[in-house]
Protein backbone atom coordinates (compact mmCIF):
# COMPACT_ATOMS: atom_id res chain seq x y z
CA UNK A 1 0.00 0.00 0.00
CA UNK A 2 1.49 3.39 -0.95
CA UNK A 3 2.01 5.93 1.85
CA UNK A 4 -0.95 8.23 2.56
CA UNK A 5 -0.78 12.04 2.52
CA UNK A 6 -3.02 12.09 5.60
CA UNK A 7 -2.54 10.68 9.08
CA UNK A 8 -5.10 8.35 10.63
CA UNK A 9 -7.06 9.39 13.70
CA UNK A 10 -5.06 6.87 15.73
CA UNK A 11 -1.81 8.57 14.77
CA UNK A 12 -3.06 12.12 15.38
CA UNK A 13 -4.85 11.34 18.67
CA UNK A 14 -1.95 12.71 20.78
CA UNK A 15 -2.52 16.16 19.28
CA UNK A 16 -5.84 16.66 21.06
CA UNK A 17 -4.40 15.38 24.34
CA UNK A 18 -1.46 17.77 24.19
CA UNK A 19 -3.75 20.65 23.18
CA UNK A 20 -5.95 20.05 26.25
CA UNK A 21 -2.85 19.72 28.43
CA UNK A 22 -1.46 23.07 27.27
CA UNK A 23 -4.84 24.80 27.62
CA UNK A 24 -5.17 23.48 31.18
CA UNK A 25 -1.70 24.69 32.09
CA UNK A 26 -2.30 28.16 30.65
CA UNK A 27 -5.45 28.39 32.76
CA UNK A 28 -3.39 28.08 35.96
CA UNK A 29 -1.13 31.05 35.29
CA UNK A 30 -3.25 34.17 35.85
CA UNK A 31 -1.69 36.05 32.93
CA UNK A 32 -3.01 39.43 31.73
CA UNK A 33 -6.12 38.81 29.65
CA UNK A 34 -4.68 40.29 26.46
CA UNK A 35 -1.45 38.31 26.80
CA UNK A 36 -3.39 35.10 27.50
CA UNK A 37 -5.53 35.69 24.42
CA UNK A 38 -2.49 36.28 22.21
CA UNK A 39 -0.71 33.17 23.52
CA UNK A 40 -3.80 31.03 22.96
CA UNK A 41 -4.18 32.46 19.44
CA UNK A 42 -0.64 31.38 18.60
CA UNK A 43 -0.51 28.11 20.55
CA UNK A 44 -4.01 26.67 20.27
CA UNK A 45 -4.92 27.87 16.79
CA UNK A 46 -4.57 24.65 14.84
CA UNK A 47 -1.62 23.28 12.91
CA UNK A 48 -0.28 19.78 12.31
CA UNK A 49 0.98 19.34 15.90
CA UNK A 50 3.69 17.14 14.41
CA UNK A 51 6.21 17.67 17.21
CA UNK A 52 3.95 16.65 20.13
CA UNK A 53 2.61 13.75 18.07
CA UNK A 54 6.19 12.59 17.58
CA UNK A 55 6.95 13.05 21.28
CA UNK A 56 4.09 10.82 22.42
CA UNK A 57 4.63 8.15 19.79
CA UNK A 58 8.35 8.13 20.61
CA UNK A 59 7.44 7.47 24.23
CA UNK A 60 5.21 4.55 23.25
CA UNK A 61 7.80 3.13 20.85
CA UNK A 62 10.30 2.61 23.70
CA UNK A 63 7.71 1.17 26.09
CA UNK A 64 6.97 4.42 27.90
CA UNK A 65 3.81 6.15 29.05
CA UNK A 66 2.20 8.68 26.73
CA UNK A 67 0.64 10.35 29.79
CA UNK A 68 4.10 11.00 31.22
CA UNK A 69 5.22 12.32 27.81
CA UNK A 70 2.55 15.07 27.68
CA UNK A 71 4.90 17.56 29.32
CA UNK A 72 7.48 16.93 26.58
CA UNK A 73 4.87 17.28 23.84
CA UNK A 74 3.54 20.52 25.30
CA UNK A 75 7.01 21.96 25.80
CA UNK A 76 8.18 21.42 22.23
CA UNK A 77 4.91 22.77 20.85
CA UNK A 78 5.34 25.96 22.89
CA UNK A 79 8.82 26.39 21.41
CA UNK A 80 7.49 25.72 17.92
CA UNK A 81 4.72 28.30 18.40
CA UNK A 82 7.22 30.87 19.71
CA UNK A 83 9.42 30.32 16.67
CA UNK A 84 6.53 30.79 14.23
CA UNK A 85 5.35 33.98 15.92
CA UNK A 86 8.81 35.52 15.76
CA UNK A 87 9.62 34.18 12.28
CA UNK A 88 6.46 35.84 10.94
CA UNK A 89 7.44 39.30 12.25
CA UNK A 90 8.32 42.09 9.79
CA UNK A 91 12.01 41.98 10.75
CA UNK A 92 12.27 38.33 9.66
CA UNK A 93 9.89 36.70 7.14
CA UNK A 94 7.23 39.45 7.28
CA UNK A 95 4.32 37.05 6.79
CA UNK A 96 0.67 37.98 7.14
CA UNK A 97 -0.84 34.47 6.89
CA UNK A 98 -0.32 31.43 9.11
CA UNK A 99 -2.54 28.33 9.25
CA UNK A 100 -5.05 30.03 6.99
CA UNK A 101 -5.59 33.11 9.17
CA UNK A 102 -3.75 36.36 10.04
CA UNK A 103 -0.39 35.95 11.76
CA UNK A 104 -0.24 37.01 15.39
CA UNK A 105 1.28 40.43 14.74
CA UNK A 106 -1.48 41.14 12.22
CA UNK A 107 -4.21 40.01 14.62
CA UNK A 108 -2.86 41.40 17.93
CA UNK A 109 -0.20 43.92 16.96
CA UNK A 110 3.57 43.68 16.63
CA UNK A 111 4.38 44.55 20.24
CA UNK A 112 2.08 41.86 21.60
CA UNK A 113 3.43 39.32 19.11
CA UNK A 114 6.98 39.93 20.36
CA UNK A 115 5.90 39.66 23.99
CA UNK A 116 3.68 36.61 23.46
CA UNK A 117 6.53 34.86 21.66
CA UNK A 118 8.85 35.73 24.54
CA UNK A 119 6.29 34.33 26.99
CA UNK A 120 5.93 31.07 25.08
CA UNK A 121 9.69 30.59 25.28
CA UNK A 122 9.80 31.04 29.05
CA UNK A 123 6.54 29.16 29.67
CA UNK A 124 7.99 26.06 28.03
CA UNK A 125 10.62 25.74 30.74
CA UNK A 126 8.31 26.90 33.50
CA UNK A 127 5.92 24.11 32.54
CA UNK A 128 8.71 21.53 32.54
CA UNK A 129 9.72 22.64 36.05
CA UNK A 130 6.13 22.53 37.26
CA UNK A 131 4.97 19.35 35.54
CA UNK A 132 7.90 16.96 35.16
CA UNK A 133 7.67 13.97 37.53
CA UNK A 134 11.03 14.66 39.21
CA UNK A 135 13.83 17.27 39.25
CA UNK A 136 16.07 14.80 37.40
CA UNK A 137 13.60 14.40 34.54
CA UNK A 138 12.98 18.17 34.50
CA UNK A 139 16.72 18.68 34.07
CA UNK A 140 17.00 16.18 31.23
CA UNK A 141 13.98 17.62 29.42
CA UNK A 142 15.31 21.15 29.85
CA UNK A 143 18.63 20.10 28.34
CA UNK A 144 16.97 18.44 25.35
CA UNK A 145 14.52 21.24 24.60
CA UNK A 146 16.93 24.10 25.30
CA UNK A 147 19.66 22.67 23.08
CA UNK A 148 17.13 22.08 20.31
CA UNK A 149 15.88 25.65 20.67
CA UNK A 150 19.37 27.14 20.54
CA UNK A 151 20.16 25.13 17.41
CA UNK A 152 16.85 26.20 15.85
CA UNK A 153 17.75 29.86 16.42
CA UNK A 154 21.24 29.31 15.01
CA UNK A 155 19.64 27.80 11.91
CA UNK A 156 17.40 30.82 11.52
CA UNK A 157 20.47 33.07 11.74
CA UNK A 158 22.23 31.05 9.05
CA UNK A 159 19.10 31.24 6.91
CA UNK A 160 18.48 34.97 7.23
CA UNK A 161 21.78 36.60 8.27
CA UNK A 162 24.51 34.18 7.20
CA UNK A 163 27.59 33.55 9.31
CA UNK A 164 28.77 30.34 7.65
CA UNK A 165 32.34 29.08 7.91
CA UNK A 166 34.28 29.54 4.70
CA UNK A 167 34.63 26.83 2.11
CA UNK A 168 31.14 25.29 2.37
CA UNK A 169 29.26 24.38 -0.80
CA UNK A 170 25.68 25.57 -1.27
CA UNK A 171 24.43 22.07 -0.47
CA UNK A 172 26.51 21.94 2.73
CA UNK A 173 25.20 25.35 3.77
CA UNK A 174 21.63 24.29 3.10
CA UNK A 175 21.99 21.13 5.17
CA UNK A 176 23.55 23.13 8.01
CA UNK A 177 20.61 25.55 7.97
CA UNK A 178 17.94 22.91 8.06
CA UNK A 179 19.50 20.36 10.41
CA UNK A 180 19.47 23.28 12.85
CA UNK A 181 16.46 25.41 11.93
CA UNK A 182 13.97 22.55 11.47
CA UNK A 183 15.69 19.30 12.40
CA UNK A 184 16.94 20.19 15.88
CA UNK A 185 13.51 20.71 17.41
CA UNK A 186 12.15 17.55 15.78
CA UNK A 187 15.12 15.68 17.28
CA UNK A 188 14.38 17.23 20.68
CA UNK A 189 10.71 16.26 20.37
CA UNK A 190 11.46 12.59 19.82
CA UNK A 191 14.21 12.36 22.42
CA UNK A 192 12.29 14.32 25.06
CA UNK A 193 9.22 12.18 24.49
CA UNK A 194 11.22 8.98 24.96
CA UNK A 195 12.92 10.32 28.09
CA UNK A 196 9.75 11.70 29.69
CA UNK A 197 7.65 8.67 28.78
CA UNK A 198 10.06 6.27 30.48
CA UNK A 199 10.89 8.66 33.33
CA UNK A 200 14.50 8.49 32.19
CA UNK A 201 14.68 4.69 31.93
CA UNK A 202 14.96 4.50 28.13
CA UNK A 203 17.93 2.35 27.06
CA UNK A 204 20.82 3.97 25.22
CA UNK A 205 20.25 1.65 22.25
CA UNK A 206 16.60 2.66 21.95
CA UNK A 207 17.39 6.35 22.42
CA UNK A 208 20.03 6.09 19.69
CA UNK A 209 17.46 4.58 17.31
CA UNK A 210 14.98 7.36 18.13
CA UNK A 211 17.72 9.95 17.58
CA UNK A 212 18.76 8.61 14.16
CA UNK A 213 15.11 8.42 13.12
CA UNK A 214 14.51 12.01 14.22
CA UNK A 215 17.58 13.34 12.43
CA UNK A 216 16.46 11.71 9.19
CA UNK A 217 12.87 12.95 9.31
CA UNK A 218 13.95 16.41 10.48
CA UNK A 219 15.94 17.06 7.32
CA UNK A 220 13.36 15.27 5.18
CA UNK A 221 10.60 17.50 6.58
CA UNK A 222 12.38 20.63 5.39
CA UNK A 223 13.17 19.28 1.93
CA UNK A 224 9.46 18.47 1.50
CA UNK A 225 8.60 21.94 2.82
CA UNK A 226 10.86 23.48 0.17
CA UNK A 227 9.17 21.41 -2.53
CA UNK A 228 5.70 22.41 -1.32
CA UNK A 229 6.70 26.08 -1.39
CA UNK A 230 7.19 25.86 -5.15
CA UNK A 231 4.55 23.24 -6.01
CA UNK A 232 1.48 24.22 -3.95
CA UNK A 233 -0.74 27.29 -3.77
CA UNK A 234 -1.14 29.74 -0.91
CA UNK A 235 -4.77 28.62 -0.52
CA UNK A 236 -3.78 24.97 -0.18
CA UNK A 237 -0.87 25.55 2.21
CA UNK A 238 -2.64 28.08 4.45
CA UNK A 239 0.49 30.25 4.31
CA UNK A 240 2.17 32.28 1.59
CA UNK A 241 3.56 30.08 -1.18
CA UNK A 242 6.74 30.86 -3.16
CA UNK A 243 7.94 33.12 -0.35
CA UNK A 244 11.43 31.57 -0.25
CA UNK A 245 11.99 32.36 -3.92
CA UNK A 246 10.70 35.90 -3.39
CA UNK A 247 13.15 36.37 -0.50
CA UNK A 248 16.04 34.93 -2.53
CA UNK A 249 16.64 32.12 -0.04
CA UNK A 250 18.59 28.96 -0.77
CA UNK A 251 16.23 25.99 -0.97
CA UNK A 252 16.62 22.36 -1.97
CA UNK A 253 14.81 22.78 -5.32
CA UNK A 254 17.06 25.76 -6.13
CA UNK A 255 20.31 24.03 -5.13
CA UNK A 256 19.57 20.41 -6.12
CA UNK A 257 16.63 20.71 -8.51
CA UNK A 258 13.23 19.09 -8.11
CA UNK A 259 14.19 15.51 -8.97
CA UNK A 260 17.34 15.34 -6.82
CA UNK A 261 15.34 16.86 -3.96
CA UNK A 262 12.79 14.06 -4.30
CA UNK A 263 15.61 11.50 -4.37
CA UNK A 264 16.95 12.97 -1.11
CA UNK A 265 13.50 12.61 0.47
CA UNK A 266 13.36 8.94 -0.52
CA UNK A 267 16.86 8.28 0.85
CA UNK A 268 16.09 9.95 4.18
CA UNK A 269 12.83 8.03 4.49
CA UNK A 270 14.80 4.81 4.11
CA UNK A 271 17.24 5.98 6.80
CA UNK A 272 14.33 6.73 9.16
CA UNK A 273 12.74 3.31 8.70
CA UNK A 274 16.04 1.50 9.21
CA UNK A 275 16.71 3.44 12.41
CA UNK A 276 13.48 2.07 13.89
CA UNK A 277 14.18 -1.61 13.19
CA UNK A 278 15.70 -2.34 16.65
CA UNK A 279 12.54 -0.99 18.31
CA UNK A 280 10.28 -3.58 16.69
CA UNK A 281 6.52 -3.31 16.13
CA UNK A 282 6.08 -0.68 18.84
CA UNK A 283 7.69 1.82 16.47
CA UNK A 284 5.24 1.18 13.60
CA UNK A 285 3.38 4.47 14.26
CA UNK A 286 6.65 6.39 13.91
CA UNK A 287 7.34 4.58 10.63
CA UNK A 288 3.88 5.53 9.34
CA UNK A 289 4.43 9.15 10.34
CA UNK A 290 7.73 9.21 8.44
CA UNK A 291 6.02 7.82 5.35
CA UNK A 292 3.31 10.48 5.62
CA UNK A 293 5.92 13.23 6.00
CA UNK A 294 7.55 12.16 2.75
CA UNK A 295 4.36 12.62 0.70
CA UNK A 296 2.45 15.31 2.62
CA UNK A 297 0.92 18.09 0.53
CA UNK A 298 0.76 20.86 3.15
Amino acid sequence: MPPSDTLSDALTAPAQRVEAYMARYLGTLGLPKNLDEAIRYALLGGGKRLRPILALHSAASVGGSTEDALVAGGAVEMIHAFSLVHDDLPALDNDDLRRGRPTLHKAHGEAMAILAGDALLSLCFQMIADEAPSPEIAGRLTTEVASGTTAMIAGQVYDTLGGFASGLSDEQRLELIHRNKTGALIRASCRAGAIAGTRGAVSEAHLEGITRYAEAIGLMFQIVDDLLDVEQSTEHLGKRASKDEALGKMTYPVVLGIERSRDAVAALLGDAHRALEPLGEASNPLAEIASYMAVRTR
